[in-house]
Order: C-alpha cells, then sequence, then structure tokens
C-alpha cells in the first residue's frame, strides 16, 4: 500500500479524494516529546529532536523549505499534487502539518552555498553520524550564510558571466552609418594643424618674449665700488660727530607741512638687536596734551636748521631764479633768523589755533658720510603700522648744483602709507617710487616718472623686504625684492629737459619769466648725473597732497588749523598705532651703497 502525505501548505499541493490524501488531521509538536507520530499511525516514528541553536521557537520564513525535506522538485500533476520520494517522511520531527513547526535546525543545513546554482539547498539530515556527533554540532556555531532568498549573498569566487545588454535601438541587420569615414571634411585638416599650429606658435612666442625681456634689462656697466655696507651691529659710531648717519633736528615740516618734529631723541632713533628703528612718540607724553594746543612754547634741543634748511627742500615760495651751486651741507649759506625761529621752536594758542607738533620722529641722512653718483643703493627694512604714518627712503643731491628743489632732482627709493590695505588711497599693501624733477614747484614733472607695487596677499607692514635703486647714464630701475617687481623702469633715451616738455614761459607774480634748459650743462641724465646721499624717515600726516583729501581723513590740506585738527581727532587714528614700539617703527637690517668706480 502507497501512503501519500499530505502536503505543507495548500501553495504547493491541494487536498484531492481522488488520490486518496487523508485530510483534516493536524500535526502537533511538543519540545518535551522524544518522538513524534502521525495521526492515522501508519509511519514510523521520527529521530528525537535536540534544540541545534538559540533562535529555536522562532519561526521559520514561509518562503524558507522544510528543514528535512532532501530536495525539492515540484512535479506538478494534473491534479496539483506534490510527488514525494519514498521512504522519506517530508516532516521528520513534527507530528502534524502546517508552517509553525520547529524541527529544522542550522546544523542540519548544508556549509555550502548553493544559492544561485539554480538548485535549492540540500536539508536532509545525516543519519549515518552517531548521536553524539550530531549532538555536538547541535551546540556549535553555525557558519553564516545566507538562509532565504532576502538574505545577503556571500562573495563567490566564481566569475559569473552575464550577457551584455544590447540597445534596444540598434539590431547587428542594421549597418551604423559612418559618412565621415567615406567622405572627409577638407576643414578638419586645417583646423588640426591650425590648433596645434597656434599653440606652438605662442609657446615659441612666449619663449622669445622672456629671452628678449632677460636680454632688455639693462644693468650697471663696470665695476662697483661699495661706499657703505652697514648692518647695525652696534650703536658705536652710527650717530653723533662724525657717525654714519645724522640725526637732522628740525619742526619746519620740510616743505610738506608734515605734523611732526624730527629730533636726536634716542626715543625717536636708536639700534637695538642689529636693527635701526625710527619710532614715532607723541610730544603730549614730554610735555602734556594741554600744553600742545594752548599757552605753551617749545624749543627743540640741537636745531640743524642751518645745516639741513628742511623748509627750502620744497618750498612753493622758491623761484626758478634761486641761487645755484648753493651746497646742502650749509657751510656756505647765510644765516636766516626767520627760518631758524620757525623750524626750531613752536608756540601753542588756543585762539589762534597755533599748536605744537604732536608727533615726534626722526630723520636719518647720509648727507656727511655717504653719497652716489651712478651705482645702487640697497635698503632691507620693514615700514610701520599706524594711520597716517609716512615711511620714506630716498636721496637728495650733496650739492644743488642745477638749483633748489626740485631743480637738483629727487629720488624716492620708496614711499608708503601706514594706513592698512583697506584704506582707499594705497595702503600698506603698496609702495612707491618716484623721481621729482623740473625747473620750478609749480612744473614739478614727478608724474611722469612714479609708479607703485602691489603685494596682493599681506602688506609691507608685516615683513622686511628689499627696496634699491639702480641708475646711471642710460637707466633708472626703483625696484622692490627683485627687479622684476620695479617701481620705476625709466631708460633715459633723451635729455629730461625734453622728456618734461615745458612751456617757453612761466608766470611769477606780475611778470612772465621765460624758461630755459636748467641741465643744459649735463648729461642727458641730469639732473640726476650728481652725488646724491640717502635718507631715512617717518613722518606723520602733511599738506602736500601726499594723504588726499576725503571722508576718512580728518584734516584738509589747505586747512590754516590742519595740524590741529589731525590732533584733535586723534580718538580715531591712535588706537591704530600699536603699543609695540617696534610695530609702528620702521625698522631697517641694513645699508648698502655701491658706486660706479
Amino acid at each position: 500500500m502507497s501512503s501519500k502525505l499530505v502536503p505543507p501548505h495548500l501553495r504547493f499541493a491541494k487536498q484531492s479524494e481522488e488520490n486518496g490524501l487523508v485530510a483534516g488531521e493536524r500535526l502537533s509538536h511538543s519540545r518535551t516529546h522524544s518522538s513524534k507520530s502521525l495521526s492515522n499511525g501508519g509511519a514510523e516514528a521520527s529521530p528525537p529532536v535536540t534544540p541545534r541553536n538559540m533562535g529555536f521557537g522562532t519561526p521559520i520564513s514561509p518562503l524558507s523549505p522544510p528543514g528535512s525535506i532532501s530536495s525539492f522538485t515540484p512535479a506538478h500533476t494534473p491534479s496539483g499534487s506534490l510527488t514525494v520520494p519514498p521512504n522519506q517522511f517530508p516532516f521528520p520531527d513534527v507530528n502534524g502539518g502546517g508552517f509553525n513547526s520547529r524541527a529544522s535546525s542550522h546544523g542540519e543545513l548544508p556549509r555550502k552555498s548553493s544559492f544561485g546554482t539554480g538548485s535549492r539547498p540540500n536539508t536532509a539530515g545525516d543519519n549515518t553520524r552517531p548521536s553524539s556527533v550530531r549532538l555536538r554540532e547541535a551546540f556549535a556555531s553555525p557558519k553564516p550564510r545566507p538562509l532565504t532568498l532576502y538574505s545577503t549573498v556571500q562573495n563567490s569566487t566564481v566569475k559569473i558571466e552575464r550577457e551584455r545588454p544590447k540597445s534596444t535601438m540598434w539590431t547587428p541587420e542594421k549597418t551604423q552609418e559612418k559618412p565621415w569615414l567615406s567622405n572627409r571634411d577638407p576643414y578638419n585638416r586645417v583646423a588640426y594643424f591650425l590648433t596645434y599650429g597656434v599653440m606652438l606658435f605662442g609657446i615659441a612666442a612666449g619663449a622669445v618674449r622672456c629671452f628678449l625681456g632677460w636680454r632688455g634689462v639693462p644693468v650697471l656697466k663696470g665695476n662697483l665700488c661699495p661706499v657703505m655696507d652697514e648692518h647695525f651691529n652696534s650703536e658705536e659710531g652710527m650717530f653723533g660727530e662724525n657717525g654714519k648717519f645724522f640725526r637732522e633736528v628740525d619742526m619746519s615740516g620740510f616743505g610738506n607741512g608734515e605734523f611732526e618734529m624730527s629730533t636726536n631723541s634716542p626715543t625717536n632713533s636708536y639700534v637695538r638687536n642689529g636693527y635701526l628703528y625710527i619710532t614715532p612718540t607723541l610730544t603730549s607724553d614730554i610735555i602734556g596734551e594741554a600744553a600742545i594746543e594752548d599757552g605753551h612754547v617749545f624749543n627743540i634741543t640741537d636745531c640743524t636748521f642751518n645745516v639741513t634748511r628742511g623748509l627750502s627742500y620744497t618750498d612753493e615760495n622758491k623761484s626758478s631764479t634761486g641761487r645755484t651751486n648753493i651746497s646742502a651741507i650749509g657751510v656756505d649759506q647765510e644765516f636766516d633768523a626767520a627760518g631758524y625761529q620757525k623750524a626750531c621752536s613752536a608756540v601753542s594758542n588756543s585762539t589762534s589755533g597755533a599748536i605744537i607738533n604732536p608727533i615726534q620722529s626722526a630723520r636719518l641722512s647720509t648727507r656727511l658720510s655717504a653719497s652716489v653718483r651712478f651705482g645702487r643703493v640697497e635698503v632691507r627694512a620693514k615700514i610701520p603700522t599706524g594711520d597716517w604714518l609716512w615711511p620714506a627712503i630716498w636721496m637728495l643731491p650733496v650739492d644743488n648744483v642745477y638749483g633748489s628743489w626740485p631743480m637738483s632732482g629727487e629720488i624716492d627709493i620708496m614711499e608708503a602709507r601706514g594706513n592698512g590695505p583697506r584704506y582707499p588711497n594705497q595702503g600698506s599693501n603698496y609702495v612707491r617710487g618716484s623721481l621729482n624733477w623740473g625747473p620750478d614747484h609749480s612744473l614739478n614733472r614727478a608724474y611722469k616718472t612714479y609708479g607703485w607695487w602691489e603685494m596682493r596677499r599681506g602688506s609691507y607692514d608685516k615683513d622686511f623686504h628689499t627696496y634699491a635703486v639702480e641708475w646711471d647714464e642710460d637707466f633708472i630701475r626703483i625696484y622692490v625684492d627683485n627687479r622684476l617687481h620695479h617701481l620705476l623702469d625709466l631708460r633715459i633715451k633723451k635729455s629730461f629737459w625734453e622728456l618734461g616738455e615745458f612751456p617757453p614761459g612761466m608766470q611769477q607774480g606780475a611778470e612772465t619769466v621765460a624758461l630755459h634748459n636748467i641741465w643744459a650743462n649735463g648729461t642727458k641724465a641730469a639732473p640726476f648725473d650728481q652725488k646724491f646721499y640717502l635718507i631715512l624717515d617717518v613722518g606723520v600726516g602733511g599738506t602736500n597732497g601726499w594723504f588726499p583729501d576725503g571722508k576718512e581723513k580728518p584734516w584738509y590740506d589747505g586747512a590754516e588749523t590742519a595740524m590741529g585738527q589731525f590732533w584733535r581727532a586723534r580718538h580715531e587714528w591712535l588706537p591704530t598705532w600699536p603699543q609695540d614700539p617696534e610695530e609702528r617703527s620702521m625698522v631697517v637690517d641694513y645699508v648698502k651703497m655701491w658706486q660706479k668706480c
């Protein structure tokens, strides 16, 4: 008698009265029973079942096959029944059908995954092994493997060959047309050679430009003899009589209407730790704020007006008919009592608005120690920080061979403003170089010979930079750090008189004075063909236009009380001056001077 089993679920088989299936009986399951029997009593008892893992009792996914089925080959008959191999009861661990059975375990599953190979996992029990082995396996941790179709598939060493998807727009029977292979565009070849030709031409032109630029940079010819090489290792022999640097003491404003007085005080100029410092300070630290504005007479100590003649540097009242061959050293100049009083003393009066110069600073020069005619001057320095500070490295002629300023010329190697980079009129991120020259103050042609260099990422008051000038009969070049960063690069191809394009005459009072070439007896480099000495100073403010009038400026150049306006606005600019003297000072690392010999 052949026995047929009731399928575990109606998804796989149905009840059939024709096939003699017994329906309606339920299988039962118990953890405590060591054997299970069928309801009809016609089958042999199943072997004892032992829980295989901690998940015993957890419902099994309905999509997983029963744990005791060795193979699952759905052979559907016309009646829809499921054929089971003989002598194998599909549910050996349960007493009845249904998916609530807990008999299957991980220990009964094979260790090698067959997922993706086209067949179900083999879950048949191994009855040939001793029960002790099976008992040990029941408590062993199984290897992780996907148990259902929804589990993560383990990495397989077998490379699966998949058919490459083909485009739905193309079939093998259809030939892809490529007209550009049969009918070539004649302009393609032209475009090819034109593109690469332009690229090669650009590279070649750039190389030629660099070469010509390198060849075109003028350099000083001949030998250069050192005139000064000072690294400020000691203050000995630096100042005072026969010192390398002469301290100019003056209150006149040096023709620019500057608000500082230059002193010989060691507070304003000194050598420390291998550097030269020029430091601006407040006059009120000495005489008090009240004395600055009213009721005080200040006489500066050791005034050097007779030597420096500071007011005449840029005095607008000086005419082109001034005497020539006047030495800047002052040994052949007449005593000027009125000029001396203005340059060496000041009186404060609140009624008139006159005040005493509110700032003290220093002005150092090599007029008595070193000068250069055609050569090179190099200064490595760091400019100060603070609104309305005016650091400068510049040169004046030792002898006014061609007349007073600007007839004998001026070389500005570096001028800057202590205002920060946000200052709209070139702050501390700019340095500027220029030449001042002309037959009269009103005919100064500095606007034809000036330039600047901008630091795009930073400012010049944060570190040291090298400022230099090189000049001879053929060129004058002013630059910062290297020759590529030139502030001014002037090739002298014609005389400065021709370059200036001066009018034939000028109005001087009620008279018209004819102009003539005042440099006719010099070279084409005149007035810059004479000896020049070096000046280092830090000015403050001024009324000559170096700081243009604007809403950010607390004074007006044309005001009679411009210095008083500046001082009364100290609550605006004084906070920008660092408390550390080294940060508001112009610090000089070294000074080097060479002359052609």
